[in-house]
């Protein structure tokens, strides 16, 4: 039912939206005025009379003739340009009683032809395309008072932000923006986009970025991120403006947030801070991962393997983010400092942030686990309590010496400290519901971590042009010392669920990992002919890394018994060596071909520090590569790529290292694994047409391996699992995945209309008890996509569409997790008379219920705001928010993987209101900046 409800109310915006028009419109056909030739193509733009801001836009079909619709009622002027002809310029009105005009042939006169007094008027172009880039003119379009590079961003075609802030941009995400060409806090878009003021930009590029390595050789690698470049006006680089926001809700929500900036010249200085219990867990914050608190060894991409991070293995630790899971408490700032000199021939981009993050709640799983000829049913009650702290300080220094060569140097450093609190209540049965085990366990952890990043990248230009010849070279520090408690006790119970036996676990756990990394890489680019060309590449790296962990069981004297089963203490020295060569021809700036491979060579030292032992190991790394890249147009091409890379057991699976932070669920080292290969196929199509503003997007992939390592899982009466990884000869896990993106501006109801259809799978292959466990999982979905914006008036966004899934274990095809689902959201924002503004968004999901679920998943969150903004250009703004009105925010998944499946429920945010109070201030270029009317 609530389905139904949800498509009628999209239908119902989707209605409102379309009859909010009226049919105001103009026509005509453009020829030749000698020869009568239909001009195909030819631009024809409606701008206001008053400004001469752009209102639409269109070109000629084939017969050349246009038609413009959707316009509103007012003054205008009609400009049609052509190359080579004098522009034709003609004003005209749109009302009530002249609701269409038609302008009949319009007659291009050749600028050859003209008389010295013709007098035509120009303008400049709203959209102009250089190469790969697409360039908006942000002054042709109209922007709101205090409007930010988001609202400005929603109405430049082929652009599309949703109600998160996500950009999209010809149907691929936008992972970057930049301001003058410059990193601004980092590579979070929405610091940008939500906070600077759009009436300070001068132009929006959109483009493809390259890599740095690509960018200066002129050799694509395929490296690229989606990026948008916002360039400031002139006038607005000096002064100052900043936004203070305020807001205290029910229930003891808060959310407070400043923000300041002044741009003088070449220098800008920017400060932020934010505090919050409403899930705004700061701004910048998302680069966390980088820094986060984890302890792994792992192979890199050039064969080594580097310890990062702490905890982890022994003892459960807070990685600082925020997953929708718990209440969380974050405080946040940070400080922004960039600056060019010496005729931008050096220039330096510096960040300081400093931030905390706690979470508390708690949380239920109900997992059911496949075995040959039973199942184990279990649940978990989980409470949490987690923080974490940072400070971090990075800085870019870029110099070009000449014509020929520069020197970029980056730099990185970070602190952090994390608390970990968690407690478990747990017990486990079988099929026929007898009791297999009851384990009560709490574990804490006090984690401190230190890192430090130092990179340098040199580029020479030689004299042959396309020989180049560059330097990169990169260092590393990474410190951990954790420390915590395990105490645990378990129940266990025999085959008909009488209790055999307890055991009681009190330790103290110390674990502390060191890496350090030196890394070089040498390249040098040869141009064989014009169109073909060769890079050469060599690597140097040596990494030394130790972890030393120990765990300490209570004597009567306290924790100071020495466990040498749980305890170890590793160190790791290994060197490699890699060659490469990569093969590039470029036809025409339409046909791209690259082709080579990469090898490696690694000397690997593992020594048990406690017993001497040695583990050796050398291998090689083998990583063919080649790509097929097809433009059509600037706007339209084909991508085809291959990519093989051999994967070395990572350090965790291969190390005799017993862990006992869940006593049910013990892992086991294997150092006979051998490395595994997999191959990795890739396609993609896009297509954009500005003008029109219709984009297509495909995309898919296949990935299968060879030899690879998989799970073994033994499992004991009592319920206790022992995981391994070994190699499973003969098999080859594979994945695929198929999506296509349509979207299209319908022009006769003024909206954006958009269609994806997406498609993913895997096989994946373990062992249960020896018993080969063949498991398969598919995912189908579909989605339709309407947005509108009218300036001053309304604008609505909405996204929905059903999917299926399905999952199942050959060992127990009858418990499958196969089941439908429906996904939608939508949201709208209508401006009333009074400086007043109602907004409302809403998020509805539905799974239906599986043979290993029996019950329906439903969940509709709405919320709503209304607003009033005050002073002059609208400077203070009052607002009311209602957050999960019908109170159904309920914390809830479910997955399926391997043998297992899994549902869980987990404190989150309900429903609150919110009372805001926001001012934005603004100084620039000697006065307050004024918006475009």
């Amino acid at each position: 039912m609530r389905v139904i409800t949800f498509i009628l109310g999209l239908l119902f915006l989707i209605h409102f939206g379309g009859f909010a028009q009226k049919p105001y419109s103009v026509k005509g056909s453009v020829v030749d005025s000698v020869s009568s030739i239909k001009l195909f193509n030819t631009s024809i733009s409606v701008l206001y009379a008053k400004d001469s801001i752009l209102c639409k836009f269109t070109r000629a079909a084939n017969d050349g003739s246009f038609s413009i619709t959707g316009l509103p009622k007012g003054k205008f002027t009609l400009l049609v340009t052509y190359p080579g002809y004098a522009d034709y310029v003609e004003t005209f009105s749109l009302d009530s009683v002249k609701t269409e005009i038609n302008f009949g042939n319009i007659n291009m006169f050749l600028k050859s032809l003209l008389l010295q007094d013709v007098i035509v008027k120009g303008t400049v172009a709203a959209i102009k395309i250089k190469g790969d880039t697409t360039e908006y003119n942000a002054g042709s379009f109209k922007i709101e008072p205090n409007a930010k590079v988001e609202d400005l961003l929603k109405q430049l075609p082929g652009i599309q932000v949703d109600q998160n802030g996500k950009i999209t941009a010809q149907g691929q995400t936008v992972q970057k923006v930049l301001v003058d060409g410059e990193e601004f806090f980092g590579d979070d878009p929405t610091l940008v986009t939500k906070n600077l003021r759009a009436d300070m930009v001068d132009k929006v590029q959109l483009y493809d970025k390259k890599s740095d390595q690509a960018t200066f050789t002129g050799i694509d690698d395929g490296e690229k991120t989606k990026t948008i470049n916002v360039k400031l006006k002139e006038d607005k680089k000096n002064g100052y403006f900043g936004k203070i926001d305020a807001g205290l809700g029910t229930d003891d929500f808060y959310q407070e947030q400043a923000m300041f900036n002044a741009f003088k010249a070449k220098k800008k200085i920017s400060a932020y801070g934010t505090i919050a219990n409403t899930g705004k867990t700061g701004l910048g914050w998302q680069d966390n991962s980088k820094y986060g608190s984890s302890s792994n060894m792992e192979f890199t991409d050039d064969g080594g393997i580097m310890i990062y991070g702490g905890g982890g293995d022994d003892l459960d630790s807070f990685d600082g983010q925020y997953n929708g899971q718990g209440i969380p408490t974050a405080k946040n700032g940070g400080v922004h400092y960039d600056v060019k000199w010496n005729n931008d021939n050096q220039s330096l981009n510096t960040n300081y942030k400093i931030g905390s993050l706690g979470v508390e709640g708690s949380r239920t799983d109900l997992s059911q686990n496949n075995l040959s000829e039973d199942v184990i049913r279990s649940t978990s009650d989980q409470t949490f309590d987690n923080f974490m702290s940072r400070q971090k300080l990075d800085g870019i220094y870029q110099i070009k010496f000449d014509t020929t060569s520069t020197l970029k140097i980056s730099l990185d450093g970070s602190v952090r400290n994390s608390e970990t609190r968690n407690a478990y209540l747990s017990e486990s049965r079988r099929g026929n519901d007898t009791l297999m085990n009851v384990s009560d366990r709490k574990v804490t952890n006090d984690e401190d971590g230190k890192a430090f990043n130092a990179s340098a990248f040199w580029t020479k230009k030689l004299k042959k042009k396309g020989r180049t010849l560059s330097l990169n070279v990169n260092g590393s520090v990474n410190q951990n010392d954790a420390k915590g408690f395990l105490k645990s006790g378990i129940e266990y119970y025999g085959q008909t669920g009488v209790l055999d036996s307890v055991r009681q676990i009190d330790q103290y756990k110390t674990n502390k990992t060191n890496n350090s990394a030196l890394r070089s890489n040498l390249t040098y680019s040869e141009p064989i002919t014009k169109d073909f060309s060769v890079i050469f590449n060599y690597g140097f790296s040596i990494n030394n890394s130790s972890a030393d962990r120990k765990s300490f069981n209570l004597s009567e004297s306290g924790y100071d018994l020495l466990d040498r089963s749980l305890s170890n203490d590793y160190s790791l020295d290994q060197l490699s060596n890699q060659v490469g060569a990569i093969f590039s021809y470029r036809k025409n700036n339409k046909t791209t071909v690259n082709f080579g491979t990469r090898a490696s060579a690694v000397r690997f030292q593992q020594v048990d520090e406690y017993t001497g032992t040695r583990y050796k190991r050398n291998f090689a790394n083998w990583n063919p590569e080649a790509s097929y890249h097809y433009k059509f147009t600037q706007q339209r091409s084909i991508r085809i790529s291959y990519n093989g890379n051999t994967s070395q057991p990572g350090l965790s699976q291969i190390q005799p290292i017993r862990v006992n932070t869940d006593p049910l669920n013990i892992t086991l080292g294997n150092p006979d694994l051998n490395p595994s290969f997999t191959n990795r196929f890739n396609a993609s199509y896009s297509s954009y047409k500005i003008l029109s503003e219709q984009s297509v997007w495909i995309n898919g992939s296949y990935n299968f391996t060879v030899d690879p390592i998989v799970s073994s899982v033994a499992v004991d009466p009592s319920g206790v699992k022992t995981y391994q990884s070994i190699n499973l000869s003969g098999k080859k896990p594979s994945s695929f995945y198929f999506s296509t993106y349509l979207d299209k501006k319908i022009k006769k109801v003024d909206m954006n209309v958009g269609v994806n259809v997406s498609a993913n799978g895997n096989t994946y292959f373990s062992l249960v008890d020896n018993i080969l466990n063949k498991t398969r999982s598919f995912n189908y979905s579909g989605g339709l996509r309407i947005s509108k914006y009218k300036q001053k008036k309304y604008d609505f966004y909405t996204n929905f569409g059903p999917n299926y899934n399905t999952s199942e274990s050959s060992l127990q095809k009858d418990l499958n997790n196969n089941g439908a689902g429906f996904n939608g959201d939508a949201s709208f924002n209508v401006y009333l008379p009074g400086k007043f503004r109602i907004g409302s968004d809403c998020n509805y999901e539905y799974r239906a219920k599986t043979k290993s679920f029996d019950e329906n998943f439903e969940r509709f969150i709405w919320n709503a705001s209304l607003s009033k903004t005050f002073l002059k250009q609208d400077a203070l703004k009052l607002s009311v928010t209602g957050y999960d009105l019908l109170d159904q925010n309920k914390g809830f998944n479910r997955s399926a993987g391997g043998n297992y499946i899994s549902q869980t429920s987990y404190t989150n945010i309900r429903r609150y209101f919110m009372f805001s109070l926001v001012w934005d201030f603004n100084k620039m270029g000697g006065g307050v900046a004024q918006q475009a009317k």
